[in-house]
């Protein structure tokens, strides 16, 4: 059975620092590209971050560039997402997930693999 497990959300001030993790089970990441969403109130889930299977490529939405960093650890099948310079409209509810492709995609439907999510709420 495979499972994708966050944790590292929490409740931090506008400016602050917060990083996400994404451990994996029954499942070797390392065959997957991986993907960071969010979903804010009222709002649609979105794509945040990718990365590819082998790390050599990664993908940021604009809101987030030069503020949030994807990597991966394949050895502990574990995937990270650290988030710097936090706004208040980061907040909401961040989940991980896998995309068997050698291609790094962005679309909610190619992911195969979703952990239950972390809340993530940054205040003003």
């Amino acid at each position: 059975q495979v499972q994708l497990v966050e944790s590292g959300g929490g409740l931090v001030q506008a400016g602050g620092s917060l990083s996400l993790s994404c451990a994996a089970s029954g499942v070797a990441l390392s065959r997957y590209s991986m993907g960071w969403f969010r979903q804010a109130p009222g709002k649609e889930r979105e794509f945040v971050a990718g990365i590819s299977w082998s790390g050599g490529r990664t993908e940021y939405v604009d809101a987030v560039k030069g503020r949030f960093t994807i990597s991966r650890d394949n050895a502990k099948n574990t995937v990270y997402l650290q988030m710097n310079s936090l706004k208040p409209e980061d907040t909401a509810v961040y989940y991980c997930a896998a995309d068997r492709s050698l291609v790094l995609r962005t679309r909610q439907l190619d992911y195969e693999y979703w952990g239950q999510g972390t809340q993530v709420t940054v205040s003003s």
